[in-house]
């Protein structure tokens, strides 16, 4: 497998040289490739939600490189950062952040619109999506008519209907319980087996257990000792 994601030496300092500095991350340096599946794994406060933002392209960072495809993000303007997260990447949140007034297929296609694409082929493209997360009778229902679970697979069915080649999940289990969590997982690992790089942010050993590559912060650092 080749490079997909590469960063080296990366530092996110707040309140920087300042009695309460703050090292979110202090000399992280990974690379992923194409088609893995990862789990970064770490407790509250370790660092790993920041490095999801950054490469995420959400976030910036006070000093490092991330190499993506082998094309500097840092060198980007703007709008071409803005592209490559709607072309590249499919979040999924912990929150689900879905529109209330919205229905299931409404917020699949969000996305979709911002890409400028027209209405039959989005629409296509959602409806493909909610199917392929097996809701296929919960299109016109709106968030509040859904469980926990079918709101994360709305969720990550707006994710992977612009079938974008990388899915950053960050907790997408966090507000479900079991049962429901196993599903949202199953789904992540299905969408990996089709070619999918996929990765997932978790406090959880056994939920990082699922991936095939776990990478463990502790104190903004990778823990070399797991």
């Amino acid at each position: 497998m080749s490079s997909l994601i590469s960063i080296n030496s990366l530092h996110k300092i707040y309140n920087i040289r300042k009695e309460n500095e703050v090292r979110a991350l202090d000399g992280i340096s990974l690379s992923i490739s194409h088609g893995e599946y990862v789990a970064i794994i770490g407790q509250s406060g370790s660092g790993k939600s920041t490095l999801m933002n950054i490469l995420g392209c959400l976030d910036t960072p006070t000093s490092g490189s991330y190499l993506l495809e082998g094309e500097d993000v840092y060198s980007f303007t703007e709008d071409r950062l803005s592209a490559l997260r709607n072309m590249q990447i499919g979040f999924v949140f912990q929150g689900f952040n879905l529109i209330s007034g919205l229905t299931a297929l409404e917020n699949t296609e969000l996305p979709l619109i911002y890409r400028g694409m027209e209405k039959r082929l989005r629409r296509e493209l959602a409806t493909e999506a909610l199917c392929r997360v097996g809701l296929e009778k919960r299109m016109y229902h709106r968030p509040s008519q859904m469980s926990g679970g079918q709101q994360q697979r709305v969720a990550i069915a707006r994710a992977i209907a612009a079938r974008p080649p990388i899915i950053l999940a960050d907790e997408p289990t966090g507000n479900l319980d079991s049962r429901s969590g196993e599903e949202i997982i199953k789904i992540l690992m299905e969408l990996n087996n089709e070619g999918r790089t996929v990765i997932l942010i978790t406090h959880d050993p056994k939920i990082a257990a699922k991936a095939k590559r776990v990478i463990s912060l502790r104190d903004g650092k990778l823990d070399v000792s797991c």
